[in-house]
């Protein structure tokens, strides 16, 4: 069941009515939003509902409330999804998105609508390792990485020794899955941003923890297709929802009151 706060039911009633005088009227136009539902507390599916749901599916409803728009969901693996918006299969992305130099060469980024620091998220019980360096020390240890993605490059050049195809790396097709295989013991360490890793702990009963010191900053953001006209009433929009308070809303919604299955 989907949670969400008196704060943020209060901002979704006032936001369109003042967003009516000042933002960009989309005039009902559909826009096809492809995501991956595998990134709590982002997007997923509630196993206890089978209901999508998330941060950024309740930040897409708000931003289609003030700005006219009517969303339509679809679904991809993350490897395919920026190429996929990139050639146009798609009007936006939505993801856990970090915004890249090289990644914009190929999609259009929105603002930055969260800023995360990458943590490492282990087992409650795990006691060989409290740092990156400790970590990249001991080579029985794996880490669980989705390709192409900031925590595979970061496992690779910033802990590992550059090697792509080092087989501590062990890739998954989903982050969710690379959690799983953690809970098995099937690897060792996730690297994740610090939202989402707080999600999965709160979600954990116990059986994760994050350890160690952040390894760096990320900004997310929706993509879309090069040259989109989208990006502007999106950054209008996002914009609109900092300052009024719906963002600071979100994150207390999903990343302090939400449990899975609640």
């Amino acid at each position: 069941m989907r949670i969400l706060t008196a704060a943020l039911a209060a901002l979704a009633l006032t936001g369109p009515a003042l967003a009516d005088s000042h933002l960009p009227d989309l005039d009902g136009r559909t826009v096809v939003v492809v995501t991956e539902n595998a990134y709590p507390p982002l997007q997923f599916v509630d196993p206890a509902t089978g209901e999508a749901v998330g941060w950024e599916y309740d930040a897409m409803a708000e931003i289609a409330e003030r700005l006219n728009m009517t969303v339509e969901y679809e679904n991809i693996s993350w490897d395919a999804m920026i190429a996929a918006v990139g050639q146009g299969q798609y009007d936006m992305g939505m993801t856990g998105i970090t915004i890249r130099e090289d990644r914009a060469e190929v999609v259009d980024f929105s603002d930055p609508y969260m800023r995360s620091e990458m943590v490492m998220l282990v087992r409650s019980d795990e006691a060989r390792f409290d740092s990156a360096e400790a970590f990249a020390a001991d080579d029985d240890l794996l880490i669980a990485a989705q390709p192409g993605t900031t925590p595979f490059y970061v496992a690779v050049y910033d802990m590992l020794d550059g090697n792509e195809q080092n087989p501590r790396i062990v890739l998954f097709e989903t982050f969710g899955a690379g959690v799983q295989a953690l809970r098995t013991g099937d690897v060792d360490l996730v690297l994740t941003d610090g939202t989402a890793g707080e999600g999965y702990v709160a979600a954990s009963e116990g059986g994760l923890k994050i350890v160690g010191e952040k390894l760096g900053t990320e900004d997310f953001g929706f993509i879309f297709p090069k040259g989109s006209d989208l990006v502007e009433p999106i950054n209008a929009a996002i914009a609109d929802m900092k300052a009024d308070g719906t963002i600071d809303a979100l994150n207390k919604t999903w990343f302090l009151d939400f449990k899975v299955g609640g």
